[in-house]
């Protein structure tokens, strides 16, 4: 197995992917089956890798990550948080709303948030329809 470190070409967003050999991640790209999952673009590309190097032993470091990922866990949720209370949610019509908003030249008095899939929110972009999507994590207390 091999893991490469993909890019896509269009909206540079970067995934990493594993691969049974470099000769398959090869096939896959030939036969147009690599695909961004922000854009849906078929225009791929390897980026610069490091080695995978493994630690034995636990350092501080770990502990450091951890307090980290508390600290921008925190910070999402105070994002969450002011969204929830400035903001309307419009659930699964998300894409409806925004259109509705965006071609009858609405002046909405309150934002609004809810639910979009990739092609949806591909769909908006392409209709010049600007949207943001942030990470939404559910309050739990791991």
């Amino acid at each position: 197995m091999i893991k490469y470190k993909l890019i896509c070409k269009d909206c540079d967003t970067t995934f990493d992917s594993w691969f049974s050999s470099s000769k398959e991640y090869e096939r896959l790209k030939k036969k147009k089956f690599l695909n961004c999952h922000i854009c849906n673009s078929l225009s791929i590309g390897k980026t610069l890798m490091s080695p995978s190097v493994f630690k034995s032993k636990i350092n501080s470091n770990t502990d450091n990550e951890i307090q980290k990922n508390k600290e921008t866990k925190q910070i999402i949720s105070k994002y969450q948080e002011f969204i929830k209370k400035n903001f309307e949610y419009v659930g699964e019509n998300f894409t409806y709303e925004v259109r509705a908003a965006y071609y009858k030249n609405k002046n909405v008095s309150k934002g609004i948030y809810g639910v979009a899939t990739k092609y949806d929110l591909k769909e908006l972009k392409e209709e010049g329809i600007e949207t943001e999507t942030i990470p939404w994590i559910k309050n739990t207390n791991n």
